[in-house]
């Protein structure tokens, strides 16, 4: 037997033909198929990976079968004309052909060769198809599992979702594999769409309705607490009552309201109070102010007191007195009537009067603000109660933003003249005549808080004096061509030309000029009520002659002891002297017209003998009382304390307290003081208390002080009138 090394010693025709690279693969594999033991996990992985690579592989011998065969690289060098000769018979000669005889042998070996390399793609194909079906149960059994797997995971991460335990960060990989990422860098989004409450959520929502239900009971109470010492107003920042209901809007459909006027003026559905207003529209206007919200009808045969004619009788001015209430700080804001407009801003913001108040708010907010407090702050209610008190007369302060407002300007425009004429229509209900007090002009007539803008005067003095001027003549002129009308003639009985011009700071000539052809618009208007000039603080003992060309006009005074450093510190026997000796004698000489001026009223006055209250002195300033009141203007400044000498400590603690724990002699005092002051302002033709209601100022609300038993139940009901003696109130602590 030759051996491994043994050559071959028949001729290259009768040896069989070596098979080729790929014959020699296909026989390992059919071998292999036959005789290969059971494999380990790891050659069926890696047969498995070889599985997934075939059908590619496949691909790409398809591709490179259909391409022309490209040049091959040098190491595969051509045959050569010998060897090609050697395998290929048509490339012999024909005495190759004929030397080179087959045997019967060789050919019979050939021809099974033949035959055996035919059938070897269908000898494959046997071979292969186990071994393929095998490998597709394996592929079917790893998708069941690797399904089975991701829904497992999905149910188990959509249970934990819908209680809020798990939040997987999704990055990539696996999990973006398995279909169950949405967005990248994101949260795993649940199918259903929606989060549902987890546990914590429930706690949350558990402690928020727990802090609610102790915050607002406790809430409630601190502000009746702090409010049991005012004036029993509503509130100036809000109202604990609910709002209106504005029934009368039901009879009314909202497509009536022309489109032009919707979500203006004349568009009811936008107000926040229709009560008592007639809500049908019109567009009609007079003088270029609207009538909207009045009704057609009136009845002037109303009194507000046995003691007074009713509307449609004549009053006797002069001989009878009016006994009026002032309802301050509700048209026109005033930081110590409602504090609460100012408390809740710093010292740093500078919101000290209207006009920074509606600048900081902006248009919509300060809209939404005032007139919820025109509304509630001053009723009808209000108006019945200043009747039941013996009240005949009321003033009315308002603003010329109720009128119109200019480039600049941040005030709320024209909505406190629905709120003006609804007042004037409960005043004639019970009786009540009416005072109209422009209290603001443009420009500002004083620089005091209560014109709407604190600081320089603008009105008659400054680059826009003589614009502020003319404005507040067109102003007078469009009002007072609407309350000519016929239904005004005895409702309204006095009318204000400017409340407070300070005089002692402007040109007097160019004042009483102003004046002069103020009063003439409103007489060529058809006004023919009396006119009402201040005195401008230049004390009622100057005023005699002036204005002598006007006709049926009333000089008013302010009087106050608190406010001048002089007599602030009097004493409390002697602050009631100077009401019944120094107050009375320049009352009965002004009001003759022989000494004085003639006609005389005090238009503002109250019971306070103290400058303590909270923002009277404007917000975030001191007290004349304690010495803590440094102006810059040396004429004004107050550094060191004023209450009376001798006295000890000032302080506005006690000042301030709530009239609960007034002593019985500091009670005797107040009402000795105002009946003293009303017996005064009677000598000439009458008076108007500062005010009928405030937030938390006593001595400065009627009704409040009325209520806490230190002013008359009645007007005209008096045990006090100047003429005995007045206690030195020895018991009573001059510093409190």
């Amino acid at each position: 037997m030759a051996g491994p090394h043994d050559r071959d010693a028949r001729p290259d025709h009768e040896r069989p033909r070596r098979p080729h690279g790929r014959e020699r693969r296909d026989q390992r594999q059919r071998r292999s198929a036959q005789n290969t033991p059971e494999k380990k996990p790891s050659a069926v992985a890696r047969d498995e990976r070889q599985e997934r690579a075939l059908p590619e592989r496949r691909e790409r011998r398809r591709e490179r079968a259909t391409r022309d065969p490209p040049d091959r690289s040098p190491r595969h060098k051509p045959r050569s004309p010998e060897r090609r000769r050697r395998y290929d018979p048509a490339s012999l000669t024909s005495s190759e052909r004929d030397s080179n005889p087959l045997s019967f042998d060789s050919l019979a070996k050939l021809d099974a060769y033949n035959e055996r390399t035919s059938h070897q793609p269908q000898e494959k194909e046997q071979l292969l198809a186990p071994r393929e079906k095998d490998r597709s149960h394996q592929r079917q059994r790893k998708e069941k599992v690797t399904s089975g797997r991701v829904l497992k995971d999905k149910a188990k991460h959509r249970r934990k979702s819908e209680h809020g335990r798990e939040k997987r960060r999704v990055v990539s990989g696996p999990l973006a594999e398995e279909g169950r990422v949405e967005k990248r860098g994101g949260y795993i989004a649940e199918e259903s769409g929606k989060k549902r409450f987890g546990r914590k959520c429930w706690i949350s929502v558990l402690v928020v309705v727990l802090l609610l239900v102790i915050l607002i009971p406790v809430g409630i109470y601190a502000s009746k607490k702090n409010g049991g010492s005012g004036g029993g107003g509503a509130g100036g920042s809000s109202d604990d009552g609910p709002a209106p209901a504005n029934e009368n809007l039901q009879g009314i459909d909202e497509n009536d309201i022309p489109a032009e006027a919707k979500n203006t003026y004349f568009d009811p559905f936008t107000w926040y109070d229709t009560t008592d207003f007639n809500v049908t529209y019109t567009k009609e206007t007079v003088g270029g102010l609207p009538v909207m919200g009045l009704n057609s009808a009136w009845d002037d045969g109303t009194q507000a007191n046995e003691n007074v004619p009713s509307l449609d009788q004549e009053w006797a001015y002069g001989t009878l007195p009016i006994r009026g209430i002032n309802v301050g700080g509700w048209l026109s804001i005033e930081p110590f009537i409602t504090p609460s407009f100012f408390q809740r801003y710093k010292s740093n913001q500078g919101i000290v009067d209207e006009y920074t108040l509606t600048k900081e708010l902006g248009p919509q907010k300060a809209t939404k603000m005032l007139e919820k407090h025109y509304a509630s702050f001053i009723k009808e209610d209000d108006f019945k109660q200043i009747q039941a008190a013996g009240f005949d007369h009321v003033r009315i302060p308002y603003s010329y933003w109720a009128v119109t407002t200019y480039p600049g300007d941040p005030y709320v425009p024209k909505i406190a003249w629905r709120y003006l004429l609804r007042a004037i229509e409960y005043c004639r209900k019970y009786g009540l005549r009416v005072n109209l007090d422009l209290h603001g002009l443009p420009g500002s007539q004083n620089g005091w808080n209560h014109s709407g803008r604190q600081g320089a005067i603008g009105w008659l003095n400054g680059t826009d004096g003589d614009l502020n001027a003319q404005r507040s003549l067109d102003i007078h002129t469009q009002l007072s061509t609407f309350f000519a009308q016929p239904r005004y003639k005895n409702v309204i009985a006095i009318y204000g030309l400017a409340n407070e011009p300070k005089m002692i700071a402007l040109p007097t000539s160019d004042v009483l000029e102003w004046e002069t052809k103020a009063a003439a618009i409103v007489r060529k208007s058809g006004m023919q009520q009396h006119l009402v000039v201040g005195d401008g603080f230049l004390g009622l003992s100057k005023w005699k002659d002036q204005l002598s060309g006007v006709r049926n006009v009333i000089l008013d005074v302010h009087q106050y002891t608190i406010f001048n450093k002089n007599q602030i510190n009097y004493p409390h026997q002697k602050k009631i002297q100077y009401a019944c000796q120094g107050w009375t004698d320049q009352m009965k000489q002004s009001v003759s017209v022989a000494t004085g001026f003639g006609p005389t009223i005090c238009g503002e006055w109250s019971q306070a003998d103290t400058d303590c209250t909270l923002y009277l002195n404007n917000v975030n300033t001191g007290t004349r009382w304690e010495g803590t009141l440094p102006t810059g203007d040396p004429t004004t400044s107050v550094t060191t304390p004023h209450c009376p000498p001798d006295s000890g400590t000032c302080s506005c603690d006690k000042a301030n307290a709530d009239p609960g724990s007034y002593s019985d002699d500091y009670k005797q005092w107040l009402m000795m003081y105002a009946e003293a002051q009303i017996a005064s302002f009677e000598a000439g033709w009458g008076w108007f208390y500062w005010t009928w209601t405030t937030e938390s100022a006593t001595q400065w609300s009627w009704k409040a002080g009325m209520n806490a038993g230190i002013l008359p139940k009645k007007t005209w009901q008096r045990d006090f009138n100047c003429t005995s003696n007045v206690p030195d109130f020895k018991n009573l602590p001059e510093n409190y």
